[in-house]
């Protein structure tokens, strides 16, 4: 084990190992990301949606960004990373949590490199939960760049989430394991032991030649609102997304 986060400790997350990210971020989402919506309690890590309504300070009337064109947010969470604290390149990652499986809710296990500007510096998700076509899934993925500015190529995995369901209907009232297996040939991503995608990391190379996969990333955790995760107005609040430890494996 090279690192590891077991939330024992109560009250706020340890800004030693995690940095938050703040406001509107991305995918025109719905949530204005701060740190109060975070505690530690209980041995989990807590990430809490909420609907509440918080003024945007950088709104500009018709400004043609989203993240300056709203006025307000009428939902907030939280999102953390390791980013500039941990990062690492292969190994084995295991992350037990309990995510929320409402509308709206699209929860996240994920990667990102810490060398290019997305999606030539790569992303892993570990973990998705969001509305495909409108129909719940659970997704495994990875993402690396296409030819032109912001456009990825994707490996997807999407599981109907009726699938888990059938199986246990309690599966959303309960903690699951998520793990990545990565090394310089593939990346492996399972949940509860069951293999949801392997990628061929000799198909992941960027138009310029550089492989994404084949350098370090770093983790983040959060709990996002709305986008892809579907319209929350009918969803009642707050809504929390538990994660009880993050591990990080490597071979001597």
């Amino acid at each position: 084990m090279i690192w590891q986060e077991e939330f024992e400790k109560e009250g706020k997350v340890d800004s030693v190992k995690w940095t938050f990210e703040k406001g509107f971020v991305r995918n025109q989402e719905l949530q204005w990301y701060q740190e109060q919506n975070a505690r530690l309690e209980n041995g989990y890590l807590i990430i809490t949606g909420r609907r509440e309504s918080v003024s945007n300070p950088h709104f500009e009337s018709g400004h043609q960004a989203w993240q300056k064109n709203r006025k307000q947010a009428e939902y907030t969470s939280s999102s953390i990373n390791t980013r500039g604290k941990f990062d690492f390149q292969y190994g084995v990652v295991e992350v037990r949590a309990k995510i929320d499986t409402a509308m709206g809710m699209w929860p996240a296990i994920w990667t990102l490199g810490i060398k290019n500007p997305w999606p030539a510096n790569g992303e892993i998700d570990i973990m998705e939960f969001y509305r495909v076509k409108n129909v719940p899934t659970i997704l495994a993925n990875a993402a690396w760049a296409d030819e032109g500015q912001w456009q990825a190529k994707w490996d997807e995995a999407k599981i109907p989430f009726a699938d888990f369901l059938k199986l246990d209907p309690e599966w959303p009232s309960k903690f699951h394991l998520w793990r990545m297996e990565w090394d310089e040939h593939s990346i492996k991503l399972f949940l509860d032991d069951q293999l949801l995608n392997e990628i061929d990391l000799a198909r992941t190379t960027n138009p310029d030649g550089f492989n994404p996969f084949r350098h370090p990333h770093y983790l983040l955790l959060n709990l996002a609102i709305g986008g892809n995760g579907g319209d929350p107005i009918n969803t009642d609040f707050p809504k929390e997304y538990l994660v009880d430890y993050v591990r990080v494996y490597q071979k001597k």
